[in-house]
Parts: structure tokens; C-alpha cells; sequence
């Protein structure tokens, strides 16, 4: 027994949470048997965990440190503490804010535990700010070491010894090695770990490339690439030969791109993944989308839609016939807002059908198809069938081609509402795209509701933003962006500009993984079908006249509204210049 356990069993008897005689059988386990006295402490259904923790703060002096059950230690922080400095001196991290890092400990009497703390703590450059832990809360964060990095080794060292044992076997044929090898449980680990780690970090793509060196896997989270691990070279075509397994993709052919999908089971649910292949200079990547459709589909307004924004595309939903395009570049979020859109009609009443390459959501009241271009099922062949349905509400998931614009928009000319998606950089743009797939500009007034272009931009992290004066050239650029909205999306604006604009910024916290930012949120622009715009449309449909009549309407920008989002603190201003120089 430690002198610091007797002091916690003094401790506990004086606050009369045990009596004299509990207390003399604490010592003697302790002194006969080695275990915890915490744990021998919880036993006792009168005393809890948190009068074990307010005595360990009052004898050392330090505030308490705790982990709710439902809270997860973030891989980042975890990786401040190695796991075995974190086993050998019972010490976790519990949270970082800027240089300062808190640290967790069992035993605080012990001074090689300080010392310990202190040097982590220089090596990291960062000051240590500590706090009393029980035994339990750091047996719950101990559990979550078992890390993406900790897992990929266990099955490379697996890997290596099953090599080592093959090597002194008799060699069988070189296509009997390989298909042995990808059978073998390390490699088909090191995948199925690989996945799980990035449906649990909300990735949606993951990148697996060689190099020169190594193997370089890489998440997708929040639109940026981060690299998560690095495996060595001689594993890389085991590892991609294994995803091409689980994707019918042919194992003997390299030379090519070749595209599939497969769904598995990844932390209790099925989650499908879509894969391309691409063959590159020294060896064959591999990108998987992540989908999951368990993902609930979000409102219009939790995308971003606000405002006039939000009222025009609200009044187009309630139509009976037209067409509503979503439009920008890839990754932008064109596809959840169309499940958004679908998800606020009433279909019970009415026939939803949809042609989706992939379908990334299961919608309830949706009749769901999977277009197959590899077998001759396509955007349009599909359109065709769809249109023999009886449907009231079509989507399409791209207007890829002049056929399937044609068919859409024909659709849309004849009682149906048409959604879909058009790879255009505005909304103004849209127009002239359509009349460039070979659609008679005649007909685009009569079938074409509303065009949204849309970007997705990084969202601030609540609990770490940080307001800031805008300096004056930004003051100067957003002034002039509010001046040129409308008069009624102006007086919408909530912020308060009475002493300057208010801009916001975030450094990173425990919280979001020290990014600064927590998920996405969508600026839009919303271009309507005025009888005016149909004039243009007849007359002379090119971008400039298309351009003044929606500032006649009070269209609001990609900028304007990433303006007004940078000025409530959603996003920063950084974010709102770089998405709208692309557009």
C-alpha cells in the first residue's frame, strides 16, 4: 500500500464515506494481494466514482478531470501521449487550447509521473496543465488507444510473419502466392481497418497512391485532404488487389481505370463504397467515395439555403411542372441538395421517381434506381422508362448529355417536375448551357423553373471562433457587396454594422481536431424564371442580359451570400474569397 492510497482512505473516513472498520480491510487486501484500492472502493455501492475523484483533488490539490461515456478522445489529441508513456504512468490527455495541453493522472504524489509530464510535455512544445483522474476514466480513454496507426501495425507485423513463415515453405506457382496473399487475414485488416477509421472520421473519399517511398492513404473530411498513415511499398498491390476483390473489378488488369462499388459492414452498419482505380507511373491508385445511407437527408435551411434564397426555391417546390437545376463544379454538394428538396415534398400523394449514379441516401417514398452505363443503362435510356411510370416528381442525377437534357427537358414540358444537376460555374450560366447541349432556346422558358449554383465552405468551429475587426480593405470590399443586394435582402441581413463589420476566425480546439472547423455549410445563388428572363431568353439569351435582369430581381451572389454568412460567423471570410473566386 502507497502512502497516497492511505491518504485517499483518510480521506474517504473522514467525510464518513467509509467506516474505521472498511477501512482496516482496505489495508490489509492492500498489504496481502496487489490491486487497485479505487477499484476496491467502487465496489462499495455507497461510495461513486465522483466522491473518489473530489478526494484525490482535495489531498493533491489539482481540479478533477473526467470522460463522459458517450465522449470519444479525439485521435489527434490522443497522439500528444503515446500509449506507452500513457500505460506506464497512468496520464491522459483530456484536452488542448493553444499551447497549453491537459493532462490527466492517476497518481499525482508521484514525482516521476510530474517529470514525465514535463518532458512529454517540452517535446512537444507545449505547457501541461494538470488534473487529478480516477482509475476508471483512464482505463475508458486507455481503451481508446487502440488507434488507426496502432490496428495498421498489429496487421502489418501479422503480415510480416506469415511472409517470413511462407518464405520457408516450398514455393507454390506465382498465381497460386497471389491469390494466397490476398486472402491473407493482415492484408484484408489492414483495408477493412483502414474503412472503418474513415466512416468513423466522416470522411467522404479516401485516397489510397503510391509513391516513391511508401504508400500514402489519405481521408477527405470537410472538402481537405488529410494524409492518415503511410504502409510500406511492398504491401500497396495487396491492398489495392483487395479492394478490387471486394469490387468485381478484374485483378489482371492494370493498365486501365476501371470503376465499381461494394457495401460492407463498418461499425454496425452497411456502408457502401464507390471505387475508381487509375493507373499511374508507379502503381495503381484507388479512390473510394464513402457513402452512407443511414445519414439522415438535412433540411434546406441546415444546408444554407436562407432568405430570399430560401423563398424562391420553396415557392418552385410547390409547382406541379418544371425543371429545378442545381449547379457547380464537383463536391459541391449538388446531389444532398437535391435529396433536401425531394425530402420536403409531400409524397404520399404523389409518384417520386429517381435515376441516381449512385443513390447516396435510401429515401422512404422514393422509388430509387441505379444507373449502370457499363450494361447500356443511362441517364436517358432510364429517363425513357421513367417517363412510362406515371410519375408526378422525376430526378435525374445529372444532366450529362444533350439526350438527357432533351428528355428532361420534355418531361418537364409535360406536367412533371424535373430535378437535376448540370456541371455549370453559375447560375447564370446555366442558360447558355443548356442551349450549347443543343436545346432550342424557345423551349428553356416554358421548362425551366429555377437554377441554384451552389459551393460548400468550411464551417467555423463554435467553440473555439474568436471575433475580429474586419481590416479596412475587407471593410471596404464588403460594403461594397451589401450595397449591390437588393433593398429587401439588406434589411434581412442580421448582423449588427453600427460600429464596422465584424469578421470571425478559429484556431483549432480539442473540439474540431485544432482545423478550426466542424462540417460544411452551402453558399448559393438562386436565379428565377421572371417573364422578364423568358423575354431575354427568346430575344438574346447571353450572359450579360441574363446578368442585369437578375439584379433586377434582387438575385443575391455566390459572394453576397458567403458575405453575409462570414458577417453572422458561420464561415470566415478566407473561405467566402476563395470559394467565389471559383465562380
Amino acid at each position: 500500500m502507497t502512502n497516497y492510497e492511505q491518504k485517499i482512505i483518510d480521506k474517504l473516513s473522514a467525510k464518513k464515506l467509509i467506516s474505521s472498520g472498511k477501512a482496516e480491510e482496505l489495508q490489509r487486501k492492500l498489504k496481502d494481494v496487489e490491486g487497485s484500492l479505487e477499484l476496491m472502493l467502487l465496489d462499495d455501492p455507497n461510495i461513486s466514482s465522483q466522491d473518489v475523484l473530489s478526494a484525490k483533488s482535495e489531498i493533491s490539490k489539482l481540479p478533477g478531470g473526467t470522460i463522459a461515456d458517450t465522449d470519444k478522445i479525439s485521435i489527434d489529441l490522443l497522439k500528444q501521449i503515446p500509449e506507452e508513456a500513457a500505460r506506464q504512468y497512468k496520464i491522459i490527455p483530456l484536452g488542448r487550447s493553444g499551447n497549453t495541453l491537459k493532462v490527466g493522472l492517476v497518481d499525482p504524489d508521484d514525482y516521476k509521473v510530474r517529470d514525465a509530464i514535463r518532458f512529454i510535455a517540452m517535446g512537444i512544445d507545449v505547457v501541461p496543465e494538470l488534473y487529478v483522474i480516477t482509475q476508471d476514466t483512464f482505463k475508458k480513454a486507455l481503451g481508446q488507444y487502440r488507434t488507426f496507426r496502432s490496428q495498421i501495425k498489429e496487421a502489418l507485423v501479422e503480415l510480416d510473419r506469415e511472409r517470413e513463415e511462407e518464405k520457408k515453405a516450398p514455393k507454390p506457382s506465382k498465381l497460386r502466392v497471389s491469390e494466397a496473399l490476398l486472402k491473407e487475414a493482415p492484408v484484408t485488416k489492414v483495408v477493412a481497418v483502414i474503412l472503418k477509421h474513415a466512416v468513423e472520421g466522416k470522411a467522404s473519399d479516401i485516397h489510397i497512391e503510391a509513391t516513391s517511398a511508401n504508400t500514402r492513404v489519405r481521408f477527405r473530411v470537410h472538402g481537405k485532404l488529410y494524409t492518415s498513415l503511410f504502409l510500406p511499398s511492398a504491401i500497396h498491390p495487396a491492398v489495392i488487389s483487395r479492394i478490387k476483390i471486394l469490387s468485381n473489378l478484374r485483378l489482371d488488369e492494370m493498365r486501365i481505370p476501371q470503376d465499381g462499388r461494394f457495401s460492407t459492414e463498418v461499425s454496425g452498419r452497411v456502408i457502401d463504397f464507390r471505387v475508381s482505380t487509375f493507373p499511374t507511373r508507379i502503381g495503381e491508385k484507388a479512390v473510394l467515395r464513402v457513402l452512407d445511407p443511414s445519414i439522415s437527408i438535412r433540411t434546406l435551411p441546415d444546408l444554407g439555403l436562407i432568405g430570399r434564397n430560401l423563398d424562391v426555391v420553396n415557392d418552385a417546390l410547390k409547382n406541379q411542372y418544371g425543371m429545378i437545376l442545381i449547379a457547380g463544379p464537383t463536391g459541391s454538394g449538388k446531389s444532398t441538395t437535391l435529396y433536401a428538396s425531394l425530402s420536403s415534398i409531400d409524397k404520399e400523394s404523389l409518384n417520386v421517381v429517381s435515376l441516381e449514379d449512385p443513390i447516396e441516401y435510401n429515401m422512404e417514398g422514393v422509388s430509387q434506381s441505379q444507373v449502370r452505363p457499363e450494361i447500356g443503362y443511362t441517364f436517358a435510356t432510364g429517363l425513357r422508362h421513367v417517363l412510362r411510370q406515371d410519375p408526378d416528381i422525376i430526378m435525374v442525377g445529372e444532366i450529362r448529355d444533350s439526350e438527357t437534357a432533351t428528355l428532361a427537358i420534355h418531361a418537364a414540358l409535360t406536367g412533371h417536375l424535373v430535378f437535376s444537376t448540370i456541371h455549370t460555374n453559375n447560375s447564370i450560366g446555366v442558360i447558355p448551357r443548356l442551349i450549347d447541349m443543343g436545346i432550342p432556346a424557345f423551349l428553356i422558358p416554358s421548362s425551366l423553373s429555377v437554377a441554384v449554383a451552389q459551393r460548400l465552405l468550411r464551417r467555423l468551429c463554435p467553440h473555439c471562433k474568436v471575433s475580429e475587426p474586419a481590416p479596412p480593405k475587407i471593410a471596404v470590399f464588403i460594403e461594397k457587396e451589401i450595397e449591390g443586394m437588393g433593398k429587401e435582402t439588406r434589411s434581412r441581413i442580421d448582423v449588427d454594422t453600427r460600429s464596422g463589420y465584424t469578421l470571425w476566425r478559429s484556431e483549432g480546439c480539442g473540439k474540431c481536431s485544432r482545423r478550426g472547423t466542424i462540417g460544411r455549410i452551402g453558399i448559393y445563388e438562386v436565379l428565377l424564371m421572371t417573364k422578364q428572363l423568358k423575354e431575354i431568353v427568346y430575344r438574346e439569351p447571353n450572359d450579360i442580359n441574363i446578368q442585369e435582369e437578375a439584379k433586377r430581381q434582387g438575385m443575391i451572389t455566390l459572394r453576397q451570400d458567403g458575405i453575409i454568412k462570414a458577417l453572422q460567423g458561420v464561415v470566415s471570410i478566407d473561405e467566402v474569397l476563395r470559394a467565389s473566386e471559383e465562380s
